[in-house]
């Protein structure tokens, strides 16, 4: 079965905070004949939007239009800061996490399931300059600041920028196991790919 991967994006986005799971999971796909997952990307209204550095992206879908999700990206950057204020946001985030077998966040990404509730009584990592932020909005989340990455099941969270990609590994390896993820991990020449 193919696993739907909705990778949600917004104006000052960090760039490799989406781009990082992207390549992973597109990557695993197409080294296993596009078997393993559909990967795409939306925004609030399927407007355009742009990076924190500059960079413009055009998403593949809406709120409103998207297929439905199996595992769930929400990246960070300074933009999430303003995200966690839009109730729309709030409630397809709430929604769709419901839904969806797997959450997972890189980066301050971690604001949107904490101004959610959704990190109360979990183990959590973000960014390290997010910490106190994160702490503010979910009080009730024990933050693990020597973890790349925390598995809760179905909400996972990550530390910042390249700590998506660990994240999104260990998301195919969970899924699929140690051969496929080693697979892409010597594609991508990531890590130390060579003792593999």
């Amino acid at each position: 079965m193919i696993e739907n991967v909705g990778i949600f994006l917004f104006d000052d986005i960090e760039l490799l905070d989406f781009a990082g799971p992207y390549e992973v999971f597109s990557v695993t796909s197409e080294l296993n004949d596009h078997k393993l997952f559909k990967v795409f990307s939306l925004t609030r209204d399927g407007r355009g939007i742009k990076s924190v550095n500059g960079l413009r992206v055009t998403p593949d879908y809406s709120f409103t239009d998207h297929p439905p999700i199996d595992i769930l990206v929400i990246p960070g950057g300074v933009g999430t800061r303003a995200e966690i204020t839009k109730q729309d946001v709030l409630d397809w985030v709430n929604k769709t996490h419901q839904s969806a077998k797997i959450t997972m966040t890189v980066c301050s990404g971690a604001r949107l399931p904490a101004a959610l509730g959704l990190l109360d009584g979990l183990e959590s990592v973000t960014h390290h300059t997010v910490f106190e932020s994160l702490k503010k909005l979910a009080p009730r989340t024990t933050i693990n600041a020597g973890k790349r990455f925390i598995d809760n099941g179905k909400l996972m969270t990550s530390g910042g920028i390249s700590a998506g990609i660990d994240l999104a590994l260990h998301i195919v390896r969970k899924l699929y196991g140690e051969e496929i993820a080693k697979k892409t991990v010597k594609y991508m020449e990531y890590g130390d790919w060579r003792a593999l």
